[in-house]
């Protein structure tokens, strides 16, 4: 468990706090409402596989700066001139521009739960981030592809209430209506996920966002 706890706030009065004694029947506490806990000895399939620099994955969106190395390069346009003085109406231009290709990182191929809504996929993917998180070369960074598994499924929203999120805005603005609006069955998204390092840090404290 991580504690990020660096400071207190001193002027506010202290609270009493009853202290514990023994149980005079032997009978243990009820489970907190509202605290998942995984069944023992079942948990979820996760595979992944990590991502090089080297692979030259270029990234297209928006994404945080800390996930990609901002290239410049240059390449050769075609641009349509007068053909009078070209005769073959095109001439080649160079062009720089700069090109985000994606850093070392994990990337979640597959994840699946013996039992759905029961906190296993969630417990797995804070096990992982926890994983990521210590690694020194892919320092936190967890990206995934969501593709639909059916017509009608899609594991964006589960990925998305864990913090992860698109590099469309668009995908990231109707995922949040679709939350307000309290929409049973949003419709499958498709697109590039990652996590944010603010809420990488806020899934290992928290466990589940929502």
């Amino acid at each position: 468990m991580i504690n990020n706890i660096t400071s207190m706030d001193t002027m506010r009065p202290q609270m009493s706090v009853a202290k514990a004694t023994p149980s005079l029947s032997g009978m243990s506490m009820p489970a907190i409402l509202g605290f998942k806990t995984p069944v023992i000895g079942q948990k979820a399939t996760l595979r992944t596989k990590k991502i090089k620099r080297s692979d030259n994955i270029v990234i297209v969106g928006e994404i945080d700066d800390d996930y990609v190395d901002e290239v410049e390069e240059t390449v050769n346009v075609k641009r349509e001139v007068d053909s009078n003085f070209f005769s073959s109406g095109q001439i080649i231009v160079p062009v720089k521009h700069k090109i985000k290709y994606l850093k070392n990182c994990y990337i979640i191929d597959y994840i699946q739960s013996p039992k759905a809504r029961c906190g296993l996929g969630s417990e797995a993917i804070k096990n992982l981030a926890e994983k990521v998180m210590f690694d020194q070369k892919a320092q936190g960074r967890i990206v995934t592809f969501s593709t639909p598994i059916a017509k009608e499924s899609s594991p964006a929203l589960f990925f998305y209430k864990l913090g992860f999120r698109f590099t469309s805005p668009l995908a990231n603005e109707y995922m949040e209506e679709c939350l307000k609006k309290n929409v049973p069955d949003i419709p499958a998204q498709t697109g590039m996920m990652y996590l944010p390092k603010s809420r990488l840090h806020k899934l290992l404290r928290y466990g589940e966002l929502f």
